[in-house]
């Protein structure tokens, strides 16, 4: 994050293209919990986004099951997609339980998302925690430069600060920047994309955004291709105006493709066929 104002956020929701990406967002969820399925089958619907939100941001992590797939399967112990598969739909399901502790201690938030995406699947002593120097990260998917152990550690006090301390921001550029922050850094040995996505999720839903979790963002990411994410990514990491502005657009697509996926299954709900 590069700008240095007193409030940063708000000062990245003043950049070019970004007010209307962040009205073109707010208006498309109001229309998704304005329909009449939320009313009497709100569960229903959250259930649903949850399940495809983790299906998409296992599949931005190397996993992309279809949706059949995901839905049937019971074990997710076997083989490396299995594993992402699995620790995404933990994840997706931990996120909504966190809410109050996230807004007091961000960093103990995140290193339990770490655990809980990380399983069996990494030693001991690397669970939970942020990298120490010379430790490696698994991240295959993001391939832009490797910040060092202390620069990690000053950037998500950072970040945590920011989260505490609050902002005048809109909730989708809050969102955006936790996103992009955490993949920037991958605080962790493993999981980072995952954990990042699910930070994105907790900060729409804390943010009174979309306080049901209907809007999965993570299927809108999935949706728009892995070159796509990538390349908006690079916005992020070159800290410039317009790549900031083009990644909190990106964020604010990935939104609204979010609510199109839960609208499809409002309207199958009204019809009985979900």
């Amino acid at each position: 994050m590069s700008t240095t104002a007193s409030d940063p956020l708000a000062a990245l929701a003043a950049l070019p293209g970004v007010p209307d990406s962040v009205d073109s967002v707010r208006k498309a969820v109001d229309r998704v919990y304005g329909h009449r399925v939320m009313r009497r089958r709100s569960n229903e619907v959250t259930s649903e986004a949850a399940l495809r939100g983790a299906r998409g941001s296992a599949a931005l992590s190397g996993a992309d099951w279809n949706l059949e797939e995901v839905r049937r399967r019971t074990d997710f112990s076997g083989d490396a997609e299995a594993r992402t598969v699995g620790a995404a739909l933990r994840l997706t399901a931990e996120a909504g339980q966190l809410l109050s502790i996230w807004r007091q201690s961000p960093l103990r938030v995140l290193a339990r998302f770490h655990l809980v995406a990380a399983g069996g699947g990494a030693s001991d002593d690397a669970v939970g925690r942020p990298r120490l120097a010379g430790e490696t990260v698994d991240e295959p998917l993001v391939e832009a430069p490797l910040p060092g152990a202390d620069e990690v550690a000053g950037r998500l006090d950072g970040l945590s600060r920011l989260i505490i301390d609050g902002s005048t921001a809109p909730a989708l550029v809050t969102a955006a920047i936790v996103h992009g922050e955490l993949l920037a850094l991958r605080p962790f040995g493993s999981s980072n994309g995952l954990v990042a996505r699910t930070a994105e999720r907790i900060v729409l839903i804390g943010s009174g955004l979309d306080p049901k979790s209907i809007c999965p963002a993570e299927v809108g990411h999935a949706e728009q291709g892995r070159a796509a994410y990538v390349a908006a990514f690079e916005g992020y990491v070159s800290g410039t105006p317009e790549g900031m502005a083009a990644w909190i657009a990106h964020c604010g697509r990935a939104v609204e493709l979010g609510v199109r996926e839960s609208t499809a299954v409002c309207e199958a709900l009204q019809r009985g066929a979900a």
